[in-house]
């Protein structure tokens, strides 16, 4: 099939107007494949659709029978991807904060990156930050991403509001004040009910944080102390090789007290040293992309997530998958995959253990349950990394775990479809807002629709 004859099967032709201004793939000069930020995956759609304003977005919605929203490319998995059109929203970059509701109105292609020092230098934070600040805010929080904390809940537990665009191009706001459970159920959305334009989330006055690194914390403490160990901080991370039943690095981040200058840490943690030296947590690899450790206080988003912004974060080039279990099984999960260590450590750069706080969203990993993550960061080996987490999940499945959605995971539809008391609902409205299909994409008919 050539292209006039793609786009009048899937695309209508846009006006002169309108075409002038959205940028496709197909009209670079031999374009070379998109891939994700880390490379893993390599993006099918063959064109991508770049507005500049909601009204380009809403012709372009009007005008194609098929369209996926693409954020800043760090998901791991198809979940973003389309064999037809994808939409690009990164000239949407608009910024409003409102003192008067404690919210910040942020347009779709804002990363929380960009987010934060904006609202830091206005005397505002947001609740929390994934470990990396490179993500779009409309992308973490349609995929539950999250930081750490056992009393935080994940980014999307932040959404106030959010303004999308629906199947027949028709502009909508939603709000968790008037939408009520429909709204619960559109938050963590996997992009399947529109193209959100802007997201509103709530704030809160800025703070300081300081964080330390200990080594070499025993992983027989998580037993009998696992609450204690993730409770030690406002934003608590467990890194690990799964050698020698050792947590080798505890990443503790603590607030200070309004007007303080400074917060305790003890030179030992559990029998771990406190690191006199900043460290990167992946073994080998040089620190200076990650934040500031040592005790040195610093704003909230200079220390809550583990990589500075104009760094690459983590490896680079990996894969990554991440399982969700109930906080009160974590050691017992940990167990389990450690009877894996043999098979996971050749394929592995790090495994990350942190505490995400319940939450009300329809299918949001931690849906109604505390929970304590377990991610791998994997080297760039697809086959491998494919061959072993069957293995994982099988280990993993007595307790009910919930994988990232947008992360790999080779679950069995039927099964994933279970661990969530709310994706009939889920399903329904997916169906009501989009009964043709417009947003669905391989990843949503498979998990969510598949028998």
């Amino acid at each position: 099939m050539d292209k006039r004859q793609f786009l009048k099967g899937s695309c209508s032709i846009l006006t002169g107007t309108m075409l002038s201004r959205l940028v496709s793939a197909e009209q670079q000069a031999s374009p070379a494949p998109r891939t994700n930020w880390s490379g893993n995956y390599t993006f099918h759609a063959d064109h991508l659709y770049q507005p500049t304003s909601v009204e380009e977005v809403e012709q372009t919605v009007k005008h194609c029978d098929k369209l996926r929203a693409l954020g800043r490319g760090h998901s791991f998995n198809s979940i973003a991807d389309s064999a037809h059109n994808q939409i690009s929203l990164q000239h949407l970059d608009s910024i409003v904060l409102d003192p008067a509701t404690k919210t910040v109105t942020a347009g779709a292609g804002v990363s929380y990156g960009q987010l934060a020092p904006y609202i830091d230098a206005r005397g505002y934070a947001v609740h929390n930050l994934a470990s990396l600040p490179h993500v779009s805010i409309i992308g973490a929080c349609a995929t539950g991403t999250h930081g750490s904390g056992s009393h935080n809940g994940n980014l999307s537990t932040a959404v106030a509001a959010m303004e999308i665009v629906d199947a027949n191009g028709t502009l909508h706001t939603l709000s968790r004040a008037k939408d009520g459970d429909n709204f619960l159920g559109s938050v963590v959305n996997l992009g399947g009910l529109g193209i959100v334009t802007k997201t509103t989330l709530n704030v809160q006055p800025t703070f300081q944080v300081a964080q330390v690194v200990y080594e070499n914390l025993s992983m027989s403490h998580l037993e009998k102390h696992l609450d204690e160990i993730f409770l030690s901080g406002y934003s608590v991370s467990l890194f690990t090789n799964w050698q020698n039943h050792n947590i080798n690095q505890a990443w503790i981040k603590r607030r200070l007290d309004p007007g303080a200058t400074s917060v305790a840490f003890a030179p030992e943690f559990f029998g771990a040293k406190q690191a006199t030296r900043k460290l990167h947590p992946v073994a080998g690899h040089d620190a200076e992309p990650c934040t500031d450790q040592l005790g040195i206080p610093g704003p909230w988003y200079e220390r809550l997530p583990h990589f500075r912004m104009n760094f690459t974060p983590s490896s680079g080039a990996e894969i990554q998958s991440e399982y969700f279990v109930s906080r009160d099984k974590g050691y017992e999960a940990i167990l389990a995959v450690e009877e894996l260590r043999d098979r996971i450590t050749p394929h592995l750069l790090v495994t990350e253990l942190r505490t995400v706080a319940p939450d009300d969203l329809w299918i949001s990993q931690a849906y109604q349950r505390p929970s304590m993550t377990i991610h791998f960061t994997w080297k760039l080996e697809p086959e491998a990394v494919l061959a072993v987490l069957p293995l994982i999940e099988e280990k993993l499945a007595p307790f009910n775990a919930r994988p990232h959605w947008a992360k790999v995971f080779t679950m069995q539809p039927s099964h994933l479809q279970g661990l969530y008391a709310r994706m009939s609902d889920y399903r329904a409205l997916l169906q009501h807002q989009d009964p043709r299909g417009k947003f669905r994409n391989r990843c949503v008919d498979k998990n969510i629709f598949s028998a």
